[in-house]
């Protein structure tokens, strides 16, 4: 049997071109031979669709997709995965769920029984946990079909289950020989090789055939890197797809040979790849064409303008720079050597004439008050209104370039470097940022060399530096590992060997910035605990923990 996987790049709702690219895909691998193609989760809808579900016309637009395809496709296997409605009146109304269909008729249909809620995921807050199922006889194998967490919880695998059901060993004691997942698995750093992991010990521990087919491209802040795989009994890699971007691969099983294709080869590559993806998914699925980046000559905003060109294409790009009273000469002229090595125009538009504006209007107001974060953020505001004026007259979308060790800490400022449409690398902890600019030269000069040598400053006030603020970013870093990505406690960092009193205040800062962070634009996410949807805190709240 040849079987293709198809990881798609689907529109969350967008029924008409997510069912086009299916179809075409179908057509493509029936000429091919191909005796069945395989879609990810949700691959009609997109994944997540959030609370889209709660939506009755939604959920019959994608129940009309899944009738045409099934009246459409003929002479090819399809699995594709839908959302279903739970005609019970007990439970949530829908199902998240599968289909395997051929020449007009539904030959197998499944629910997603392991409901995932931690996390990015929420799927108890619209699913019902599906039934036990068996598997099917396709084309002389007995096939057994799960959706994505379904293969998550071997009990040889994970030191502690979340679920009491393992559907793989149900399926597998029911005769399958072979098991088909599809998923919508997001990235993160190290995401790869914990699947690759899961897969090898389903597939050598019952001795059978796994095929692994997942979403790829970026849905708001969620990534997802694609990377379908076949892995066979004894444990190897027997066809694999691309990573980030849309891909078919096509395995025979009879043989056990299918296509394998390049993935990245280090962790730099993944996220910048993975980072490029997100950017011109977002963009583009948001209807903007161009973007803007305030350039300040600093590492950030060097990485944030590389990100975009990459993703969009030089031509639609932006660069501005707003220099004050403080902002030194070599930063403007890094500024100036970035847009020119990327090939972006730059706009210059000075903010010292408004600065002294704003004091003069605020003086009789501050008078016997003296200068202090105040004027600071200032200056950041006027930065972040141009740039959302320029997004205004021109429909550019506004890239903000703050950092993770910036956003965790407070470090940045509400309303002005902040603004934007997305925070680009607002996952992406300072040190990690410097590793991958350094990446970014790994062949010539890019990033200017200069920008990696300085220390890094806001340059808001006189001999501004980071370090005034902050502790060095390699300890930050490191404590912001461990108390955000971690969970560790106070107490449990300290024995790490980081200064107690270093401790103590990154986490107050941390905890009092909350009402920031919840103000902040959309960021991509990279790391195993992102800023954002996966990470609920209350504001308003007493506990520190300390």
């Amino acid at each position: 049997m040849r079987i293709a996987l198809a990881q798609t790049n689907p529109t969350i709702g967008d029924f008409d071109r997510n069912m086009a690219k299916m179809k075409d895909i179908i057509d493509k691998t029936k000429s091919r031979n191909c005796d069945l193609v395989v879609f990810p989760e949700l691959a009609v809808m997109g994944y997540p669709p959030k609370d889209l579900l709660e939506k009755a016309g939604f959920i019959e637009d994608n129940l009309q997709v899944i009738k045409g395809l099934i009246k459409d496709s003929k002479g090819i296997g399809v699995i594709c995965g839908f959302v279903d409605r739970n005609t019970s009146s007990v439970g949530k109304p829908l199902y998240n769920s599968a289909l395997l269909f051929y020449n007009g008729h539904i030959l197998l249909k499944v629910h997603k029984r392991l409901l995932p809620c931690y996390d990015v995921f929420d799927e108890t807050r619209y699913f019902e946990p599906g039934p036990p199922t068996s598997s099917i006889a396709y084309n002389g194998k007995d096939m057994g079909l799960t959706i994505c967490e379904d293969i998550w919880n071997d009990k040889d695998f994970f030191e502690r289950r979340l679920y009491s059901a393992d559907p793989v060993e149900e399926l597998v004691k029911g005769g399958a020989e072979i098991l088909v997942n599809i998923s919508a698995s997001p990235y993160h750093i190290g995401k790869r090789n914990i699947r690759w992991e899961i897969l090898k010990n389903i597939a050598t521990k019952y001795k059978v055939l796994v095929i692994f087919v997942n979403q790829v491209g970026a849905n708001d802040d969620l990534l997802f890197d694609g990377n379908s795989l076949a892995i066979g009994p004894d444990g190897r890699i027997v066809a694999m797809a691309k990573e980030f971007e849309e891909d078919v691969v096509i395995l025979d099983t009879q043989t056990q040979k299918g296509e394998t294709h390049p993935i990245t080869q280090t962790d730099s590559e993944s996220i910048l790849k993975a980072l490029v993806m997100g950017t011109r998914d977002y963009v583009t699925k948001c209807g903007f064409k161009k973007v803007v980046v305030g350039l300040s000559g600093g590492v950030d905003s060097s990485l944030v303008a590389y990100i975009a060109t990459e993703a969009l294409g030089n031509e639609n790009v932006l660069g501005v720079a707003m220099p004050s009273p403080y902002t030194s000469k070599e930063s403007m002229e890094d500024a100036a050597k970035l847009s020119k090595n990327l090939g972006i125009p730059l706009e210059i538009i000075p903010i010292s004439k408004i600065f002294q504006a704003y004091l003069k209007e605020l003086s009789s107001v501050f008078k016997g008050r003296a200068e202090d974060v105040t004027e600071e953020n200032i200056q950041a505001r006027i930065r972040g209104n141009i740039l959302m004026a320029l997004s205004n007259k021109f429909g550019y979308l506004v890239l903000s370039t703050g950092n993770k060790s910036e956003l965790a800490t407070g470090y940045c400022t509400l309303y002005g470097d902040m603004s934007g449409g997305l925070a680009v690398i607002s996952d992406v902890p300072k040190t990690m940022v410097y590793e991958l600019a350094r990446y970014v030269n790994r062949e010539g000069e890019i990033i200017p060399q200069r920008v990696l040598e300085k220390p890094p400053s806001a340059e808001l006030r006189p001999g501004q530096l980071d370090q005034d603020t902050l502790p060095p970013y390699e300890v930050l870093d490191g404590i912001l590992r461990e108390y955000i990505e971690h969970s560790k406690s106070p107490s449990e960092i300290i024995r790490e060997g980081y200064d107690p009193e270093i401790v103590r205040e990154v986490i107050k800062k941390v905890e009092r910035n909350e009402y920031k962070r919840k103000q902040a634009a959309p960021g991509l996410k990279i790391t195993t605990k992102a800023f954002g949807y996966g990470r609920r805190y209350p504001i308003a709240q007493g506990y520190r923990g300390l």
